[in-house]
């Protein structure tokens, strides 16, 4: 299986509104994910223009799903959700 690769957004505004707290992702992974995801911090995702600000931070996984107001807790359950570890 392929690793799922998570990049969480550390521009400015998104790393302000708690971009920091999923720094460590990768470390508060459950066992059954630990191996399987790839965690990239970016420089910027470009999402946050004015209309978006509010929904920060973001996360994008494998590429093409992104995530708004992503917390640990919210990342952690789409992982979990795509390495098929939850029901």
């Amino acid at each position: 299986m392929e690793k799922i690769k998570v990049e969480i957004c550390c521009g400015t505004a998104c790393y302000l509104l708690g971009a920091a707290s999923l720094m460590t992702l990768e470390d508060d992974l459950p066992a059954g994910l630990r191996g399987k995801v790839e965690v990239e911090a970016r420089t910027c995702l470009g999402l946050c223009e004015k209309d978006n600000l509010g929904t920060a931070p973001y996360v994008r996984i494998n590429g093409a799903e992104t995530l708004s107001q992503a917390t640990p807790e919210k990342v952690i359950a789409r992982l979990a959700e795509l390495a098929g570890e939850v029901g």
